[in-house]
This record gives C-alpha cells, structure tokens and sequence, in this order.
C-alpha cells in the first residue's frame, strides 16, 4: 500500500513539473490588453474629475400653482480628467432635469437645465437633482426650492 502512495505521489509530482514548463507566459499577454493598461494608468495618475456648481440651490420664489418654472446649474470641470454625468434624477417626477451626454473636458463648463410642473404642488417646496459622475464623491447633488400659491377651490 505504502509502495502504491509513493508511485502516485511521484506520477502527480511529475506531471505537475513537466506541465508547468511547458508554457512561457510571457507569449499569453496581448498587446493590445498593455495598450489599454498603459492608457488607463495615465489616465488614473491625472486624477478624477472635480465639479464645480454656479449654484448649488435655485429659489424660484411665489409662484402660481399650475406654472411650470425652469433653472439652469452652470457646472464646470475643475478637475484634471474629463468630467462625465451619466445620470440626473430628480426627487419627484414633476421635476426634469436635462444634462450633458458628452464629457465635459478640464476648464470647460455644461448646464444643467431644471424644470418643475408646479401642478398639484401647492405651499412650500423642495426638490433635490442627484448627479452621477465620476468624481470622488460619485454623486453630486443640487436643489430647487420656493413657494406655490395654491388654486382657489371652486365649490
């Protein structure tokens, strides 16, 4: 028995080596893979996007229920790589943000057009935009507020 758990143990050890020799793993490593690494690292050394806001919250004041009021967020690229939103979502479906779908380059700037429906939205209000980008923080966030005079009820 023991004879027969050295011949295996010396077969498995022997197969391990003659298959680990075999292959040079340097002639695995695509090019284009290096490319693309050498690429991202430089990107990555830049460091990430930073964003900067004319304003953080817009007041739109008194307004009628029913009037749909609109803002515009000047946001601008303080960073040293491009600057990407990939996403803005409003607090409440009444309110619709429009942003930039192409990157935003270091130094330049983009708007960020905000409409609320103030529709069946009566008394003080407050509604927030999250941005998804790609700063440190990931999510940026700005805000509307103000007051809607509600409609006279009718009897």
């Amino acid at each position: 028995m023991k004879k027969i758990a050295i011949a295996i143990a010396f077969v498995l050890s022997t197969g391990m080596l003659v298959s680990c020799g075999q292959n040079n793993a340097a002639s695995k490593v695509k090019k284009e893979n290096v490319e693309s690494a050498e690429k991202r690292d430089v990107s990555i050394s830049k460091g990430t996007a930073s964003i900067s806001f004319d304003k953080e919250e817009h007041n739109f004041g008194t307004v009628n229920e029913g009037d749909v009021v609109k803002t515009t967020f000047v946001v601008t690229n303080t960073g040293k790589t491009d600057l990407v939103i990939t996403n803005a979502k409003a607090s409440c479906g009444c309110t619709v943000p429009v942003w930039p779908k192409e990157a935003i380059a270091p130094g330049k700037t983009g708007e960020i057009q905000v409409s609320f429906n103030t529709n069946g939205k009566p008394n003080k209000q407050s509604k927030s935009i999250t941005l998804t980008t790609n700063t440190e923080k990931g999510r940026e966030v700005v805000k509307i507020t103000g007051m809607v005079t509600p409609k006279k009820k009718t009897v």
